[in-house]
């Protein structure tokens, strides 16, 4: 992880720590303050989250073939499709949109990220060290190998798409 994005990491938590939104527990998870909103009864999940995509097809077989997620939803969209995968191990968990770049915009963005080693999500696994193993075989690359950052293992690589993932391991 680049030191100017730990040190924003960090400010931003802190921040949060002290706003009051975010409380540490006991496993050293953050985990969500009682909030005004949560008080008086709305609360809220993340049920779909999207990662941007220039080729749909392309995406599908990354993610699913080589990252190992399973295709939840595939419908038509307008000139796209409305294209989920999920975890195996939260099949009716949040769904990962592979949402095409059609907007300019979005490429402006999905390629600034890129060039500035900013990931644009992160998704955690069990044991980093296997899962990069097992994904250099399968030819994924990677921009580092997995180092310790506090108390977690990271490591980043190039999802084929245009965007950077960073795995996490608590």
């Amino acid at each position: 992880m680049k030191p100017v994005i730990l040190k924003k990491a960090i400010a931003v938590a802190s921040l949060a720590l002290l706003s009051g939104t975010i409380l540490i527990g006991q496993q050293g998870r953050a985990v969500q303050g009682q909030t005004q909103a949560r008080a008086s009864g709305v609360s809220m999940k993340i049920t779909v989250t999207s990662v941007m995509v220039g080729d749909q097809e392309t995406a599908l077989k990354f993610y699913t073939e080589v990252l190992g997620f399973l295709k939840k939803t595939d419908v038509p969209a307008g000139e796209a499709r409305w294209l989920t995968v999920v975890s195996p191990e939260q099949p009716d968990g949040p769904e990962l949109l592979l949402e095409p770049t059609m907007f300019p915009p979005a490429r402006t963005f999905q390629k600034a990220l890129f060039d500035a080693g900013i990931p644009l999500t992160l998704f955690e696994v069990s044991d980093i060290a296997a899962t990069y193993e097992k994904l250099t075989r399968l030819g994924v690359v990677f921009r580092g190998k997995p180092a310790k950052a506090g108390p977690v293992t990271v490591v980043m690589f190039e999802d084929t798409c245009g965007n950077l993932i960073q795995l996490v391991q608590q």
